[in-house]
């Protein structure tokens, strides 16, 4: 298992599997211990000279992404070789892990630390034992768990396109990894977009970033622009009208009928655990797993 170089997919076809991983990570971690992987790791902090040893400066990357992902008794081995995917990681008991990296890394030294990240992620979730059924799933929970937990920007930043040649590392989207670090920016109150050294990477930052933060302005959250509420208003009353569920358009949100009045679920924008909070009048929520306080209503 690894990271990978894949031909360049845009758009968000993982989005829901992302999602349940970032609800799956606050669930393992808890809200507090999610919160402690603030601050990301930093560029200073995952670069070496184009004169240093490829395999010393390798381990110092290796060193510094076991510090920030908070994995002090675990030691990293890196070597060099021919190979299909850019990196793998034999997962054992430790504290020694044995990580190869693509041999061209000798080479195109930048998008060292990226491939390391994510390798080093899998340990991480090795120790947690925290995994999803399936090789496509759990490498998207990697890829989602590195970028949520600071050190995912790498990742995005590895990715450059042009008329003639691409590259990304990673199994998500570069759209993908935009939506996961702006979730990231918005709950740690954190700016990653200064990092980015490729043109590419940001601009799919920046389209991931409008696509979390829809999701953070639309009902039942009353940061829901006009259109969105008066839409809300009246899906909730069709619903207390039929006596049926009534579902959003965009499936953001269903209002259930009750004896006690309408009820509306939605995903919360920070986790993504569904929430359900009656549909009347103005609602301040917490979300039971990562503990955001959501202002609801129409």
């Amino acid at each position: 298992m690894g990271a990978r170089d894949s031909e360049v997919v845009h758009g968000y076809p993982h989005l829901e599997t992302v999602r349940a991983a970032i609800t799956a990570l606050y669930r393992r971690l808890s809200p507090e211990g999610v919160l402690s992987y603030a601050p990301s790791v930093l560029p200073a902090d995952v670069a070496f000279g184009d004169g240093e040893d490829p395999h010393l400066g390798a381990q110092s990357v290796a060193r510094s992404l076991v510090r920030h992902l908070r994995l002090p008794d675990a030691r990293m081995i890196v070597s060099f070789r021919e190979m299909d995917h850019a990196a793998s990681v034999e997962l054992t008991a430790g504290p020694e892990y044995f990580i190869e990296l693509n041999d061209r890394f000798r080479v195109h030294r930048r998008d060292i630390g990226a491939a390391l990240a994510h390798e080093i992620t899998h340990v991480l979730l090795h120790r947690l034992d925290l995994s999803f059924p399936g090789t496509r799933d759990n490498e998207i929970l990697t890829d989602t768990v590195t970028a949520y937990l600071g050190a995912g920007w790498l990742l995005l930043d590895a990715f450059r396109e042009d008329r003639l040649t691409s590259q990304k590392l990673g199994y998500l989207t570069p759209e993908e990894f935009g939506y996961v670090l702006a979730g990231r920016a918005l709950a740690f109150g954190e700016d990653p977009s200064p990092w980015f050294t490729s043109p590419q990477a940001y601009t799919a930052y920046t389209k991931g970033r409008a696509l979390a933060l829809r999701e953070a302005r639309r009902p039942p959250l009353t940061t829901a622009g006009w259109a969105g509420r008066h839409r809300y208003a009246r899906d909730v009353r069709r619903a207390a009208e039929r006596g049926a569920t009534v579902v959003s358009e965009d499936g953001g949100y269903a209002v259930e009928p009750g004896p006690d009045g309408p009820r509306v679920s939605f995903a919360c924008p920070t986790c993504h655990q569904r929430i359900r909070v009656p549909a009347r009048g103005r609602v301040r929520a917490r979300c039971g797993l990562c503990r955001t306080i959501l202002e609801c209503g129409d």
